[in-house]
């Protein structure tokens, strides 16, 4: 088979369907689509039934692929995401407050949220609101003279338990497990036009599509530096 990685996979889980799709990554075109309907099932995720679902589908993929699936994108329509809302402030600002500046509050903000999360991880850390000397803004503002400034975050996070699950099912195809994504998130940026396609809507918001999320990358990831990206910052 292959070793080019022109596609990716992905797979929507929920109580009451599963479907697993590949698409061309350079202009989204389908490749492969299965679904599943599932009797609702009074457990988050049926394990055995998404274990038997894999076990039909991705043998055929790799097939019509004529390439190895590496890794799954994952979409999770579970009521199990825990969300987690705080602020951070700073008083008495002397100067602008910039990108590097404002990651190492997030940061500072993620790591007190990791003390009270437990056994769960961030799947996405959004902006909800910037505030500045009592004046609320959707975006960072530019240009504004600031004395105090203060950040609205917004995390989701999800089991590790319901992860490592995942992560155990998955590799058995010698596949590991990519981004997990919340569908009740990615439904908020759907369209008329793209109200049949939630894995479209998952491609833009993990390539930056919501300018106010902080898109997590592992610390190992030596490229990106010590801080999460933001796409678009500052458009």
């Amino acid at each position: 088979m292959k070793s080019n990685f022109d596609f990716n996979t992905y797979l929507f889980i929920s109580k009451k369907k599963l479907i697993i799709s590949a698409y061309r990554e350079n202009n989204f075109e389908k490749i492969y689509e299965k679904e599943l309907q599932l009797n609702e099932q009074l457990e988050p995720i049926s394990y055995q039934e998404l274990d038997n679902f894999l076990n039909d589908n991705i043998f055929r993929i790799e097939k019509k692929l004529d390439n190895f699936i590496k890794k799954i994108i994952v979409i999770i329509d579970t009521d199990q995401f825990f969300l987690i809302q705080l602020s951070i402030k700073k008083k008495d600002i002397e100067n602008l407050i910039d990108l590097k500046s404002l990651s190492y509050l997030i940061n500072e903000a993620k790591e007190n949220c990791k003390k009270t999360i437990d056994e769960r991880r961030i799947i996405h850390l959004i902006i909800k609101n910037y505030k500045i000397d009592n004046e609320n803004y959707v975006s960072m503002p530019k240009d504004v003279i600031k004395k105090n400034f203060s950040v609205d975050l917004e995390f989701i996070c999800l089991s590790n338990e319901i992860i490592k699950n995942l992560e155990k099912i998955l590799i058995k195809y010698q596949i590991s497990l990519g981004q997990i994504v919340n569908a009740s998130y990615i439904r908020e940026f759907l369209t008329n036009e793209e109200s049949e396609n939630i894995f479209l809507i998952t491609k833009k918001i993990l390539s930056g599509y919501n300018s106010n999320e902080v898109i997590l990358v592992n610390k190992s990831n030596k490229n990106q530096g010590f801080f999460e990206k933001f796409f678009n910052f500052f458009n």
